[in-house]
């Protein structure tokens, strides 16, 4: 047994951020872990915006728990990293502090701002012609969703002149952190990238980019590798997190870069599907592919030279959150008893779950595949690939008078897992997503899904062990590299094995094949009507 190294992991998400401590040597065991919440602010403009405030105070709460119930000494601790929700934009000035709340990925406020730029003249995937392949030229991608960090920095500028004569520099969200634990101003690489102003060949900021677009350059941080040792731990950042003064800080990586290394998918073609607050399906390639039509490219990944080809969906456990919140506990024969365990009291039988979401699940699987033609549509706030457009919604299709909670229910996961066939099936004209892929995330708890998901795609699905805690075994991860534990991400791979299998159940593909024919086609149809419906939002 190789003595272990002692690592703390911040994985900052969407409403909470899940802190870890991990013992890292020939396996990776989590010690400890804890999460705590904070709000997302979402507007009636389309605004989406968190305070960075609360991610703070989740994180000293958090950090302050994970240490006392893992019994590691604070001056064991080898390093700290971050796997974070990524493409937000929080500004901030000469002493680390933000100058307003912070953009979330979801905002989509910066219609007009897109538009200035990039419209006008011949369009190619609605953008000005010349500029998309200016664009693709420079940075491997093209900035062609209301939601890329750029546009919501010019936002900024064009709607809040007094706040924008404040900023020094323009970080992402771990960065954001990262200054605060450390005073050091970085971005890493796929954080840059992300922001649509990367030179890709040169791994720099593209001086092209920032002026078509009009970027300050003084506004942008040093860029460093996820794998770097970027700072040390500040007295004040110790105190408040409960940690050693000196602490090492790694660069650390966006959800999108590191659940792929945590769920060990870190070879050229290996193939994860992701499925948290979003959802996405990434395959790693090693030469930067765009496909402008379907809104899918080759994110620079942590691995230098590595790319993840990239296919998101804004909201996908959001919609299981969503059908709980609404549907489920309502009534569908549930109460709750004095244990706050749920009981399922029908016929003869009586089940007690330990949670809704098992609930839930138990009665997915009483529904037949297919959900007797009900299709959900999971595009609750808007979509961005294969097709960008804010304006689409989530529905429910073909219901009946014979239509119980149930079959809405089901269709809600089938519709997620619809939508990540559609992704797959657009990677496949550029690339090949691998025979059996990776799923990670919350909704891999889940047997129900993940063997719906196998049925749906027609791929093997294997899960891993902890697979809601993925995004902070990847940081933990990038520490372990830097520190010279591993010689390589891709040695990730050898620390986490399989502990799940799921094959297709091909009896099912004719059901299937049916509705997500439907599925496909509902956005088509109804794309006028989105667009009269949410024409304010």
């Amino acid at each position: 047994m190789v003595n272990p190294t002692y690592v703390i992991a911040f994985d900052i998400g969407t409403t909470g951020v899940k802190t870890c401590v991990f013992a890292v040597s020939d396996k990776i065991e989590l010690l400890a872990s804890k999460s705590e919440g904070y709000k997302l602010y979402v507007m009636p403009n389309g605004g989406a915006e968190q305070d960075p405030d609360e991610w703070w105070e989740a994180m000293c709460s958090s950090a302050k728990e994970v240490m006392k119930k893992s019994k590691v000494d604070p001056k064991d601790i080898s390093g700290i990293s971050f796997c974070s929700q990524a493409q937000g934009v929080v500004l901030v000035d000469k002493d680390g502090r933000h100058v307003r709340r912070a953009f979330s990925y979801m905002d989509q406020r910066a219609g007009e701002q897109m538009k200035a730029v990039f419209g006008g003249g011949p369009q190619i995937a609605g953008g000005n012609v010349v500029k998309v392949l200016e664009s693709l030229k420079w940075t491997g991608a093209a900035p062609l969703s209301v939601k890329d960090p750029v546009w919501k920095y010019k936002w900024v500028q064009d709607n809040e002149p007094e706040i924008f004569k404040k900023v020094y520099k323009w970080l992402d969200v771990k960065e954001s952190l990262i200054v605060r634990m450390t005073g050091e101003f970085v971005m890493t690489h796929d954080s840059a990238f992300a922001t649509m102003i990367y030179d890709i060949k040169n791994k720099c900021w593209s001086q092209q980019m920032c002026k078509m677009i009009g970027i300050d350059t003084n506004h942008l941080a040093k860029i460093v590798k996820s794998t770097d040792k970027v700072g040390t731990l500040t007295k004040k950042a110790a105190e408040d997190l409960g940690l050693e003064e000196g602490t090492p800080v790694f660069g650390g990586g966006s959800d999108a870069s590191l659940i792929g290394v945590g769920a060990g998918a870190v070879e050229l073609g290996d193939t994860h599907i992701y499925q948290g607050t979003s959802g996405w399906a990434s395959t790693v390639i090693d030469k930067p592919t765009v496909d402008t039509n379907a809104m899918i490219a080759g994110a620079v990944g942590v691995k230098d030279g590595y790319y993840n080809y990239f296919a998101e969906l804004e909201t996908a456990g959001k919609c299981v959150e969503w059908v709980k919140d609404h549907l489920a506990l309502d009534e569908i024969e549930i109460y709750l008893d004095k244990t706050h365990n749920l009981k399922h009291s029908k016929g003869d039988f009586e089940t007690v779950y330990t949670n809704l979401y098992d609930y839930m699940m138990a009665v997915v699987d009483t529904v037949p595949a297919g959900s007797n033609g009900v299709i959900f549509t999971p595009w609750l706030h808007g979509n961005r690939c294969p097709f960008e457009d804010s304006k689409a919604r989530g529905m429910f299709f073909n219901i009946s008078l014979d239509t119980g909670k149930s079959e809405l229910i089901r269709a809600v996961s089938e519709g997620v897992c619809f939508h990540l066939r559609w992704f797959l099936e657009a990677q496949d004209k550029k690339i090949k997503t691998s025979d059996t892929v990776r799923f990670v995330g919350g909704g891999a708890l889940s047997d129900i899904t993940c063997q719906m998901l196998a049925d749906i795609t027609g791929k093997t699905i294997e899960t891993v062990d902890s697979p809601q805690n993925i995004g902070a075994v990847g940081a933990a991860i990038v520490i372990a590299v830097g520190v010279g534990l591993l010689g390589d991400i891709t040695d990730a791979k050898k620390l986490i094995p399989a502990t799940k299998t799921f094959k297709p159940n091909f009896a099912l593909k004719p059901v299937y094949d049916r509705n997500y024919k439907v599925f496909k086609a509902l956005y088509k149809a109804n794309k006028e009507n989105f667009a009269i419906l949410n024409e304010d939002k």
